[in-house]
């Protein structure tokens, strides 16, 4: 009976430290380690973004910025089309390493420790020291590597256009496993109780076991997915090239609800999801917002192009970008505009946000960092 006891006890301070965890990497003000800030893929922070932000510096880089940003301790990491990625000083965006890849990087960098991961259109990941922008391995896939790796239990896990998932040991870059799909993956994959979930343009959002590689279920939806899926407790929140956004249980293995674009545009933003909304781009040159429970559509707003950059929901706010040359912040509640940033070039990328600033790249090739004049990022 006591070592009954004691093993609930363990297991219950097991789970209450787990929730703790997951909780501070959602959470985490000071820092934006990955694409969408966490392993679920949630594109959800605490920071509260300034009420009239202004523009604190930019970078230049010598191509398009397509993939997001990432914000680190004193610094920034970012990837351009010019086969580059770029470390950069938080404070003013001078430039302080540049690693030069095989080719151009639509892939967002993914910091752990002291080592940062990045997929390449030369079909290889790469782990770069952090402070010197060394390499340190790479891992060969057989096609593009265009979405972002996530990490899990010392596992790189990323998608590929040789249509499968690769996972590959952290450290070394010794691959592990391999999951086949049918065709191309171009997101990133999303890690949550042990399983990576991501869509393909197989039409389909797969959920695999991260240490073993084998399927545990799968939810047709019968049109290529091209952006990353967000999720919240078992359920995944995507839209894809049918014009549609759902919600799909992932252990259920079925569809909690759907929502079809009345403008037949297709959805290649990836969700912001919170505890009672999901917020999406679209093709449409609108900014979705649904209860995240049943999927009632609760605003829009319209933009003057297309919204293929990924919202963030910074606590009340929402920061997204667009084609149409501007960076908009817009009320969570109601989406009403609160402030917008004419950049003059197309927007895919999607905002970090962290410590005071944002940041997000453009197809003119500059990087943008805005806050507050005395923002710690200043």
């Amino acid at each position: 009976m006591k070592r009954i006891l004691i093993s609930c006890v363990l297991a219950g301070l097991a789970c209450v430290l787990l929730v703790a965890q997951n909780s501070r990497a959602a959470d985490d003000k000071q820092s934006w380690p990955m694409f969408r800030g966490n392993p679920a893929l949630t594109g959800v922070t605490t920071e509260v973004l300034p009420e009239k932000p202004k523009l604190l510096w930019t970078f230049k880089s010598e191509a398009p910025i397509k993939g997001s940003p990432c914000i680190v301790g004193d610094r920034i990491y970012v990837a351009s089309l010019d086969d580059s990625l770029y470390a950069l000083k938080k404070s003013d965006g001078t430039k302080i390493w540049q690693f030069k890849a095989g080719g151009p990087i639509e892939s967002s960098p993914c910091v752990v420790d002291k080592l940062i991961y990045i997929g390449c259109s030369d079909h290889l990941v790469y782990a770069v020291e952090a402070e010197t922008g060394k390499e340190k391995w790479r891992y060969e896939a057989q096609g593009d590597i265009k979405g972002a790796p996530n990490y899990v239990d010392g596992k790189i896990i990323v998608g590929s256009y040789d249509n499968s998932l690769h996972c590959m040991d952290a450290l070394t870059g010794k691959g592990l496993w391999t999951f086949p799909t049918s065709n191309y993956v171009n997101g990133a994959p999303a890690i949550a109780g042990g399983v990576a979930i991501f869509g393909g343009c197989d039409g389909a959002l797969h959920a695999v076991d991260v240490k073993s590689g084998s399927e545990t279920n799968a939810v047709g939806v019968g049109n290529p997915i091209a952006a990353s899926a967000a999720v919240y407790g078992d359920i995944a929140y995507v839209g894809h090239y049918g014009n549609e956004v759902i919600a799909a249980d992932m252990k259920k293995g079925e569809i909690v609800w759907h929502f079809e674009n009345p403008h037949a545009f297709p959805f290649f933003s990836s969700a912001a999801v919170n505890k009672e909304k999901v917020v999406i781009g679209g093709r449409d040159k609108c900014v979705h917002c649904f209860d995240r429970e049943k999927g009632k559509e609760l605003w829009t707003f319209t933009a003057r192009g297309s919204v293929d950059s990924s919202p963030v929901i910074a606590g009340d706010k929402i920061v997204v970008g667009s084609d149409d040359g501007r960076v908009y912040i817009l009320t969570l509640a109601d989406g009403k505009e609160v402030w917008n940033y004419e950049i003059g070039s197309a927007i895919d990328s999607s905002a970090a946000v962290a410590d005071g600033i944002f940041v997000i790249g453009a197809s003119d090739g500059l990087l943008y960092a805005f806050g507050k004049s005395d923002s710690p990022g200043k």
